[in-house]
This record gives structure tokens, sequence and C-alpha cells, in this order.
């Protein structure tokens, strides 16, 4: 791995770096606006490996994004290379009908710094943009809401703040997994009808302001609290908006 051509790739600046709380929030932030969450490949029928080197060609050489196993996958590897010590954990995604996934539907990272435990995601879409620190009980801040993080039997379950209460986003084993561990799960999750990553096209990326998401139907911009949404007439459509705002290209 080139960490340079990493860090040039999130536009970090390599002085700002040490291994410390202050530069993992730095660097997952960058990472979230320079890197979109998207499924592309899936629908322009690409199979995704688990290979970290092929990570590292499609997000730093070819400027694309990737779905969590590609993005925190590869963003693990930079972690370590510049001196965090970490470990990716298997997670289980909440479902609308409260149940959760299958263990490895969900790859994340946890940062240990001095002893204290941090939740570190790239790879969820609209999700934390710092490092949430693994606090059971206590209500944390993020930029992007409240959240809390509960412990459930062998797991630890994050939650959301909502207006009515607290939603289940997903729940995670503390304990460190081998990336082809997730080889399973990662096939499926690009493969069956039943995953949501088979049934459309989506690029999201975290922006100063807000967010900007592509699907097949619509083009959405959150900017300071405002919302604006696109109807997207054609396939030709999509793939304007995507040169456009995410600066990919149909191989």
């Amino acid at each position: 791995m080139n960490i340079e051509a990493y860090l040039k790739r999130i536009n970090a600046k390599t002085r700002k770096i040490s291994t410390d709380i202050k530069s993992l929030k730095y660097l997952q932030r960058q990472h979230l606006i320079s890197v979109p969450f998207e499924n592309l490949d899936i629908h322009w029928g690409k199979t995704i490996t688990l290979d970290v080197d092929k990570f590292y060609e499609k997000v730093v050489d070819k400027n694309r994004g990737g779905f969590c196993y590609e993005l925190n996958g590869l963003f693990n590897e930079l972690l370590k290379a510049i001196g965090f010590t970490t470990r990716i954990v298997s997670c289980r995604v909440a479902k609308k009908d409260g149940k959760f996934g299958e263990e490895y539907d969900h790859l994340a990272i946890v940062v240990n710094l001095n002893g204290s435990l941090y939740l570190t995601d790239v790879g969820f879409g609209d999700f934390l943009t710092e490092p949430l620190l693994l606090d059971i009980g206590a209500e944390l801040q993020d930029p992007s809401g409240i959240y809390r993080i509960l412990s459930a039997g062998k797991f630890l379950e994050i939650q959301k703040k909502t207006t009515d209460g607290w939603d289940s986003e997903y729940k995670f084993t503390n304990s460190k997994q081998k990336l082809e561990e997730f080889a399973g799960m990662c096939l499926f999750n690009q493969t069956s009808p039943e995953s949501h990553f088979t049934k459309g096209k989506l690029c999201s990326i975290l922006t100063i302001a807000g967010r900007k998401t592509l699907t097949d139907k619509k083009f959405i911009v959150l900017k300071n609290g405002v919302r604006e949404e696109t109807e997207l007439k054609s396939n030709g459509e999509f793939n304007k908006i995507l040169k456009r705002e995410f600066s990919i290209v149909k191989e």
C-alpha cells in the first residue's frame, strides 16, 4: 500500500496525522467526504472479492468507492500502516421488522487508543462521521446525531436517537475477525435477490454541507438542512450525474 497515495485520495495532510483521537477523527471524516459509499460494480456485472490490493486499486487508483467490506477493509489497512491498533469486527444490520441480519452482514472497525475503544466506520452510508467511544449506555454526540451503545448478550448494539426514541443501526461482536471470514456474506450481498444491494444502484457521499445521494430513481442533495430531489428519467441521466457529481464513469 502506498500510504501517501491513499492520503492524497482522501485529501488528508500528512503533517496532521499521528496515532491519536484527533487524527483518527480527521482521517475518518476525510475518508467520508472523499470516497463514496456505492454498489455500482454489483449492477455493472463485476464480482467483488475480498482482496485488499483490489480494494486499493478500485478506491485509490480508479477513484471509486465501494461498500462496507471494501471501504472499511481498506481503511483498516491504512490505519494499521499509520500505526493504529485496530481490529475488524462482524456486524449484524438491523432490519425494519426489528430483527437483525446474519453474522458478517457488515464489517466495521474497532480502534484501541491507549485502552479506550472506538467504533470506526466509513462503509455504512449515512452514519457516524467520527469515531464513537465504546462507552456503554452513555448518550454520545456525533455531528450526525446522538448515539448510544448497549450491551446485548455477546453483542454490543449501536442505536441512534430519533424523535420517537432509539433506532437500532447494527449489533456487533467486539472480537477480532479475519477479512476472509466475511467472504460468504460478501457474495450473498452482491448476488442474492434478498440483498438490498441488488435491488438498485446507489452512490452516496458526505459533503461539508450535508450529503448527496444518487439512486436509479432520484438524485438527492441535502445542503444546510434543505433537501432537494430530482427525479431521473433515464439511465443516461444517472450516468451523467454520476460523472458530474462523483467523478465516476462506467468502465
